[in-house]
């Protein structure tokens, strides 16, 4: 008798708590919809960004703090506590609450960018930034980890421990950021230091931590695979988490051995990443889609290749630092614009949109049928467009090109692009006569 998953177009692996018993999570289904909406809008405004002449952007920095401080920040906030709360069966907290963290980094990301283009130097619109964000990061904290105390199903400590230790290190991160834009003298004189500190922070403590800790069970779930213990997972977790904040402390002291001891702890994750992708994808127990195989071929293929782009973007970051050692020489961004934000972090963001929106989104499931079907428009074309980007723009930013060209900025955009279109156009379709004369099936939407 074949398994399963081998039967049916959806996923047989659900993650707990979708809608445990006594739990009603439809507030907090809309809340963490829309709080990725609010992502996919910064997305946007990056891509709009890479228009711009560099003198404006100031190189690539404000395309990287659209999509790290706002695309990737917000859509952290949007499903830390809601993941947090479903792994475990726990009743989400109040919807004033995740509303309040959402916004808070949404808004504050915005008003730093701000406040170091038009306002550095003078400390009360940086603090007004920081601590908008730093309050907003708080109410995500507290959505995450007080429901845990009342949690009806297994807890998962692992990645509880990687979400509350991601959370501190951005919140040493935008304080630090904070201080500088501010005009703190003592910051300001070090900051070549800790400017270093403030990327493996905020980037790789903060941002990657968060994605990989969530792929252990997200990248089994879209798949269609069984969420279980994996080594590779398990490394990728505990070396990011015990190498990036190490490998902080070196820079802010400047202790080359200690930020190389913490850099050959990432590389081992570097290796454990590419390596999970990989076995969950070849999972021998993962089931067989015989419907929506485009849709399935984006959001399988984005984080499969998401996560190889990831471990390569952390092998180059942490590889410079064990040769070169704790010195500002030893961090460089352009050299990790290309795997991973573009081909990593931004291609993961990509994937999950498009697998969550049509499963925690409003709509019936003859809506969310049409919307995957949709959503499959082209797969193949986007997710070449952007890796193609990802490429040419790791190849230039290594041949000291920069990250401007308009040709891999150009292949980024239409991939993305495209991409953004068909979500933004599937979340505006309603299921009526039209989809049924058209064939499309009214099918239950996985679960997450």
């Amino acid at each position: 008798m074949q398994p399963a998953a081998a039967r049916s177009p959806l996923p047989v692996v659900d993650v707990p708590g979708a809608g445990g018993p006594g739990i009603n999570r439809s507030a907090d289904r809309r809340i963490a919809f829309g709080g990725l909406l609010i992502s996919g809008l910064y997305l946007a405004c990056a891509l709009a960004s890479l228009l711009l002449p560099p003198s404006i952007r100031i190189g690539p920095w404000v395309p990287v703090h659209l999509v790290l401080a706002g695309a990737a920040s917000t859509a952290i906030a949007s499903l830390l506590p809601f993941f947090a709360a479903a792994l475990v069966v726990a009743r989400p907290v109040r919807p004033a609450v995740r509303i309040g963290g959402i916004v808070g980094v949404a808004i504050g990301a915005l008003t730093a960018i701000e406040a170091y283009q038009h306002f550095a130097g003078q400390p009360v619109p940086a603090i007004l930034a920081g601590g908008t964000f730093l309050t907003g990061l708080g109410l995500v904290g507290f959505a995450a980890f007080v429901p845990l105390r009342n949690a009806m199903g297994p807890r998962r400590p692992l990645v509880e421990r990687a979400y509350g230790l991601a959370l501190v290190n951005v919140a040493v991160g935008v304080t630090t950021a904070t201080l500088f834009v501010g005009g703190h003298l003592a910051v300001g004189s070090a900051w070549g230091m800790l400017k270093p500190a403030h990327a493996w922070l905020n980037l790789v403590g903060f941002a990657s931590l968060v994605v990989i800790a969530t792929l252990l069970h997200l990248a089994p779930t879209i798949v269609g695979a069984r969420i279980r213990t994996r080594a590779s997972g398990r490394l990728a977790v505990l070396g990011i988490a015990i190498g990036a904040p190490v490998i902080a402390v070196g820079y802010a002291f400047g202790l080359d051995v200690l930020a190389r001891a913490g850099a050959i702890a990432v590389l081992a994750a570097a290796l454990a990443t590419a390596w999970h992708g990989v076995a969950v994808h070849f999972d021998r127990g993962r089931g067989h889609w015989t419907t929506d195989l485009g849709w399935h071929r984006m959001t399988t293929g984005s984080l499969v290749l998401g996560q190889a782009w990831i471990g390569a973007g952390l092998a180059i970051a942490a590889a410079r630092v064990v040769v070169l050692g704790a010195t500002p020489a030893s961090w460089s961004l352009a050299l990790i614009v290309g795997p991973l934000l573009i081909g990593g972090v931004v291609q993961v963001l990509i994937g999950a949109m498009t697998h969550l929106f049509p499963t925690i989104g409003p709509g019936n499931p003859g809506r969310h049928a049409i919307q995957r079907k949709l959503l499959a428009t082209a797969a193949t074309v986007r997710l070449v467009g952007l890796n193609g980007g990802a490429i040419l723009i790791s190849v230039g930013s290594a041949v000291d090109a920069g990250t401007g060209s308009l040709v891999p900025a150009g292949l980024v955009a239409v991939g993305t692009a495209i991409g953004a279109a068909l979500l933004l156009f599937a979340l505006a379709l309603r299921c009526g006569p039209a989809g049924a004369r058209r064939g499309y099936v009214a099918a239950s939407a996985p679960r997450v």
